[in-house]
């Protein structure tokens, strides 16, 4: 992948938000490999990792703004942000399935647009007065497979994530003429500690509407690696025609 970034304080500066969980680490591993300068926003506490790692919830606006601050302080504007924060079902507990409408809770629903959606809303607007610089900037969304086709038993994740969708569209529309590209990945399963603790079988379900959105190999789910290499493909220059897609990543289950 071709790169012009430069070293010192005016190399590339790239904002990973989630990036301390399994997907966030391997775009963290990938972009720095590419050249960019890496900071993290995450719930977690701040640890050793990417070049500056910040907490910050996303959905708190005045964390977010404080997060962009003290990036700029340490590591310079950043031109890339990378908006990957997002929960599937609000309970961190191993063995949550999944579940129908009818007794889904209202404060899932609320917990789960507000990270998946409303984050991203609260970080790009934090975002533009670091991205409408001389130099072009780009945002790159992780919605889901689950944003294009319905998911059974998971509303609040598809709807959320069916929204950042056309957010990244909308916006790409909107910033064309600044130079600011919006692009959003859609993953399909991805091997990470999320998948193991919220989507497990249950007998309630039916297994013909969650095998639905299986990939066409059986059991071929994405490593963080594969999805992280088509982000950091799309904040490169190399994608600077790229603006407003919504490239599925999910080995052909939406073929």
């Amino acid at each position: 992948m071709q790169t012009d970034a430069m070293t010192g304080p005016n190399q590339r500066v790239a904002i990973v938000t989630g990036g301390l969980g399994g997907l966030g680490q391997a775009v963290t591993a990938a972009l720095r490999a590419d050249s960019w300068r890496v900071a993290t926003f995450d719930i977690l506490p701040e640890s050793a990792g990417p070049d500056l790692a910040v907490t910050v919830d996303v959905t708190d606006e005045s964390q977010v703004s404080a997060g962009f601050d003290r990036v700029e302080r340490e590591l310079g504007p950043a031109t890339a942000i990378v908006c990957l924060a997002g929960v599937v079902f609000d309970a961190p507990v191993v063995g949550l399935a999944p579940g129908r409408l009818s007794v889904y809770p209202l404060t899932d629903w609320q917990r789960t647009l507000a990270v998946n959606l409303t984050g991203p809303f609260h970080t790009i607007r934090a975002a533009l007065p670091h991205l409408l610089r001389p130099q072009a900037g780009n945002v790159v969304n992780v919605s889901s497979t689950a944003g294009v086709r319905g998911t059974a038993y998971a509303a609040a994740y598809a709807a959320s994530k069916a929204g950042l969708l056309n957010f990244t569209k909308t916006l790409a529309l909107e910033f064309a003429s600044r130079d600011l590209r919006f692009n959003c990945v859609c993953p399909g399963g991805v091997r990470t500690p999320l998948i193991a603790k919220t989507f497990v079988r249950r007998e309630d379900l039916e297994a013909n509407l969650i095998n639905y959105s299986q990939p066409p190999k059986l059991g071929h789910l994405a490593d963080p690696i594969d999805v992280a290499r088509v982000i950091a493909f799309l904040a490169s220059d190399d994608a600077r025609m790229v603006n407003g897609v919504g490239l599925l990543a999910d080995g052909g289950a939406l073929a």
